[in-house]
This record gives structure tokens, C-alpha cells and sequence, in this order.
């Protein structure tokens, strides 16, 4: 990383601290009309009304300078020639190709190949047990008629 490219990232991370504390530091557009009810107080360090001016000034300054190093990080980050992070390359660049004595071949293609058709045993299914509290085997059962 360059000098130039550390300077700007420093200033960057110290830019958007500082305007995320001066809006904090803001009032709302509500926050007079809660003063005038006696909740909050309506006084600050720089005046009632020359706060709202000082920290919105600096707050769009200091937008402009983050915007303005975002910019130029683009500009230095797009300049690289090749990726220099392990995650940025990827994981298969380093893998070496496979040689010819790697690669399984197939057998020549003179008589197309026939797989035997599978043949399957005849299975006889095991009767079922009767379970218990139910009718005989041999006793039907009648139509709406409840087991028991």
C-alpha cells in the first residue's frame, strides 16, 4: 500500500468519525418546540440560533472531504495491476493442471456397450401376524362394524 493510499484511508476513518459525532451533536427540527415546554434546554455552547449554522457548515464540509476520499481510494484501488490478497485470487489459481497420466481414458469406441439387464429374485412377502384384540383370520369383518 502507498503512502498516499495510507494517508487517505486515515483521513478517511478520521472524516467520517467526525461527521458521525457532529450530527449527533445536531438538534432536530422538533427540538425547539420540546424547549418551548420546558422539556430540554433551548441554550448551547454556540448560541440558539449560530449552532444549527456552525455545525451544518462543518457537517457538509467534512461530507464533501469524505465523498472526495472515497473518490480518490476508488481511483488508488483500481490502479493495481493483479489481486495481492490470498482471498482476492481465488482458490484454484494455484492448482497445477492435471498431466495426461492423470486422466482416466476411455476404452476405444469399437461396439457400442451393453450393461445386462439386472434380474431380480421373485420375493415372497412375509404374512402379517395378526395383532392382538382383532378377529380371527378367517373371520370377516363386516361393513361399519367397530374394531375392537
Amino acid at each position: 500500500m502507498s503512502l498516499l493510499e495510507s494517508f487517505l484511508l486515515v483521513l478517511y476513518l478520521a472524516v467520517a468519525v467526525t461527521v458521525c459525532g457532529l450530527i449527533l451533536l445536531q438538534h432536530g427540527k422538533g427540538a425547539d418546540m420540546g424547549a418551548a415546554f420546558g422539556s430540554g434546554s433551548s441554550g448551547s455552547l454556540f448560541g440558539a440560533a449560530g449552532s444549527a449554522n456552525f455545525l451544518s457548515r462543518t457537517t457538509a464540509v467534512l461530507a464533501a472531504v469524505f465523498f472526495a476520499t472515497s473518490l480518490g481510494l476508488t481511483y488508488l484501488g483500481s490502479m493495481r495491476a493483479a489481486p495481492q490478497d490470498a482471498m482476492q485470487q481465488g482458490v484454484m489459481s494455484n492448482v497445477p493442471a492435471p498431466q495426461s497420466s492423470d486422466v482416466p481414458t476411455l476404452p476405444p469406441a469399437s461396439a457400442p456397450a451393453t450393461v445386462p439387464a439386472p434380474t431380480m429374485a421373485p420375493t415372497t412377502a412375509p404374512a402379517p401376524t395378526p395383532a392382538t384384540g382383532t378377529a380371527p383370520a378367517g373371520t370377516p369383518s363386516k361393513a361399519g362394524e367397530v374394531p375392537k
